[in-house]
């Protein structure tokens, strides 16, 4: 199935082909590259009229995740017919992940990827609310990062390392 990216902001380059890559890798290491998947690169603005709208925070945030399926932690959904092999939508705040980076220091495209992984997790379930849904969801995080590093080379984490 397929991973569909769209750049509905100008304010940072965002090298896409890269990036659908890496989600279509850490699709497979999720055990759901049988699912499509919708990957939206966004402004500021943008995210903070769906932070508001969803999670009545009115501020811009780095990922919101939109799932197709409600699903339990750690299982995949169930489609009943070939329409509903959908996981969902990522909404990734690339102007607000850039600003983060530029005042880190921190790699840009390597955080888009890990936020991108985030937001995957959101789709399959996964929660930070409480520290036992945090250190579930920061484990199977690690997991596809692990995989995706050993395809990649790379050296990506979780970025959520201190949140408990």
């Amino acid at each position: 199935m397929s991973v569909v990216l769209r750049n509905a902001q100008r304010a940072v380059p965002v090298r896409r082909a890269p990036l659908r890559r890496a989600v279509c890798a850490l699709r497979t290491a999720l055990g759901a590259s049988r699912f499509d998947v919708g990957l939206v690169c966004a402004s500021n603005a943008l995210m903070q009229r769906l932070n508001s709208a969803y999670r009545h925070c009115p501020e811009p945030t780095d990922v919101l995740s939109f799932p197709f399926h409600q699903v339990v932690a750690g299982e995949l959904p169930r489609p009943f017919c070939r329409g509903e092999y959908n996981l969902g939508d990522i909404f990734l705040g690339v102007e607000y992940i850039h600003q983060q980076c530029r005042e880190t220091g921190e790699d840009f495209d390597d955080v888009l990827t890990v936020t991108a992984a985030h937001g995957l997790c959101h789709l399959l379930g996964y929660r930070h609310d409480t520290k036992p849904e945090w250190e579930q969801m920061y484990q199977k995080e690690a997991q596809i990062l692990e995989e995706l590093n050993r395809l990649t080379g790379s050296r990506l984490r979780p970025l959520t390392a201190g949140l408990f």
